[in-house]
């Protein structure tokens, strides 16, 4: 019976016929790993070496089969870039995007002085706006801003010599320039203002005094001095009138009015608005445009004041034609 398994397992169609017995057994199996390809996926693992379906002397369907192995185990062969190569490259994107920002966008200040205490205090940093003046917009009243030396302002100024490092660091816009010559002040009026100081004060606008509560406490207003502390002054087109909050402590537009601008900043002077205390953390806040300049601080235009004189007067002359006019023809109509 063991002879009979034997014959049994080897082929019943004798030895002539055996070369084509992998051939038939091949057939079902590969239908198989079509089948099983479809329904599993276009890895075809019906048909893997591992399945048991290949004959034993095949060797086309393996081969077939290792070729996207071969290819995949290819790829991690790459070796990626070193990053000490990549670090450069890091350093370059990044310079010139704080070189973008800072010429564009926004630039760190140091407040050297303690002209704008207590709003500002010496050593803090402020981040000023200069995208917004790119679109045309002008310095308001009330705003924070950030201008070159208009005429010699910080004449006598010890100027700082930064070491290599500070020189990057103000390059790049992480500290400012030392080479700038650059104020910070508020702006109290603007073109066509009329801005004025008697006695200690209110600060007047367009004669309508200001409530300001940021000035520096245990100081007036304005200044009773013979220097600039007292005056008077219109404010002429492209310029603004700024002024310290420590009044009593800060050569502002007051001072100044000798200069080729009389005391006046040219708008083109104007670096940006300052927009948050950035440093030190524990004087973190933003910088608004006080309540006081919300009200109605217009200044009436000359040409509008005239007209608004000459209407009621074209008006009463208007009438009393007419009313002469009114009395001939009903004279007239009469006598005739």
């Amino acid at each position: 019976m063991g002879d009979v398994a034997v014959g049994a397992r080897s082929g019943q169609d004798g030895p002539e016929e055996r070369p084509e017995r992998p051939d038939a057994a091949a057939s079902p199996a590969a239908k198989d790993g079509v089948s099983s390809g479809s329904a599993e996926g276009p890895g075809g693992q019906g048909v893997s070496p591992g399945s048991g379906k290949n004959p034993p002397g095949g060797t086309d369907t393996p081969d077939t089969m290792d070729t996207p192995g071969d290819g995949e185990a290819e790829e991690p062969g790459k070796k990626p870039r070193s990053f000490w190569k990549e670090l450069p490259l890091l350093i370059g994107i990044a310079l010139v995007l704080a070189l973008l920002i800072k010429t564009f966008l926004v630039q760190a200040f140091s407040i050297p002085s303690d002209s704008m205490q207590n709003t500002l205090q010496q050593g803090d940093r402020v981040l000023v706006d200069k995208l917004t003046p790119w679109f045309g917009s002008e310095p308001e009243r009330g705003e924070v801003v950030v201008f070159n030396d208009p005429d010699g302002w910080l004449a006598g100024e010890p100027t700082p010599q930064p070491n290599p490092v500070q020189r990057v660091l103000s390059w790049i816009g992480l500290m400012p320039s030392a080479e700038e010559k650059d104020l910070i002040k508020r702006v109290v009026g603007v073109a066509g203002d009329t801005v004025e100081c008697n006695g200690t004060g209110p600060l007047k606008v367009n004669g309508k005094a200001l409530d300001e509560s940021y000035v520096y406490p245990g100081n007036t207003p304005c200044t009773v001095d013979d220097q600039g502390g007292q005056f008077k002054v219109t404010v002429p087109e492209g310029k603004i009138w700024v002024m310290g909050d420590h009044r009593q402590n800060s050569l502002d537009s007051r001072y100044h009015q000798s200069d080729k601008n009389e005391g006046f900043v040219p708008v083109d002077n104007v670096v940006g608005r300052a927009i948050v205390i950035a440093w030190p953390p524990t004087r973190w806040a933003t910088l608004p445009v006080p309540d006081t300049f919300d009200q109605d601080l217009s200044a009436a235009a000359p040409g509008a004041l005239g007209l608004a004189g000459a209407v009621p007067l074209v008006f009463w002359r208007r009438r009393r034609l007419l009313t002469a006019a009114g009395g001939r023809v009903s004279g007239s109509g009469t006598a005739g």
